[in-house]
């Protein structure tokens, strides 16, 4: 046999708590629950990365960094930190990061243990005459790796860093292609391939002002890469 209920129950409960509510109403005792905080996005983070320096442009870099508040890592040779001590003391000044791109931009595949040691530690020391600190990254010239290079790294307590995003600005094909290589591919963690030596970087340097403007405006932080 069926049983039914009867809503009655139901009233009476729905009336005492109206009771209740009202009664607390009355004597300032109700308790309203505040609305759930939303919780802010996490910051997007680039990585602007820049090889081959320091060189003469590379002040113009430095400028442009400045004047958008952000960060960067330069991976240095040996043999131009030699050259342009200044700059590089005005990169870890300004808190950039200043790593290892080896004495004569040498591809590590092709060398010897020794060789690839002297390009390696030379560089090392290069950099830190000047800044104080040893470098921790190596970024092989040419993003030329394999297993051989990535164990030799590591003997020499190098963490090998590469790249995300390619735009190709050796090539200097044009203010333009270099933004759009970077504002088209960027996203949350890439690291970004950029130069401020080794030839005539004045497009990528012309292309900088967007590029961080554009980022910024789209909620990016600017990290430097450490290993």
């Amino acid at each position: 046999m069926r049983t039914i209920s009867h809503p009655t129950g139901h009233r009476r409960r729905r009336t005492a708590l109206a009771g209740v509510v009202l009664a607390g109403a009355l004597t300032g005792s109700v308790m309203i629950a505040a609305p759930a905080a939303v919780a802010a996005p996490a910051p997007k983070v680039v990585y602007l990365t820049f090889d081959d320096g320091p060189g003469v442009h590379t002040p113009k870099v430095l400028d442009l960094l400045k004047q958008h508040g952000a960060k960067a890592t330069f991976y240095q040779t040996g043999a131009n930190v030699t050259a342009n001590p200044a700059t590089t003391k005005r990169a870890y000044r300004e808190g950039h990061s200043v790593q290892n791109h080896t004495w004569s931009h040498v591809d590590l595949r092709t060398v010897s243990w020794s060789k690839f040691k002297s390009e390696v530690t030379r560089t090392d020391t290069a950099v830190r005459t000047h800044t104080g600190r040893t470098p921790t990254c190596l970024r092989p010239p040419y993003g030329a790796v394999n297993q051989t290079v990535r164990d030799r790294a590591a003997a020499l307590r190098k963490g090998v860093r590469l790249w995300s995003v390619d735009t190709r600005d050796w090539a200097r094909p044009g203010r333009a292609a270099i933004e759009s290589r970077v504002l088209n591919n960027v996203r949350d963690g890439s690291v970004v391939l950029l130069h401020d030596g080794g030839g005539d970087r004045s497009q990528t340097v012309a292309a900088l002002p967007k590029i961080l403007k554009t980022l910024k405006s789209k909620g990016y932080t600017f990290g430097k890469q450490t290993c």
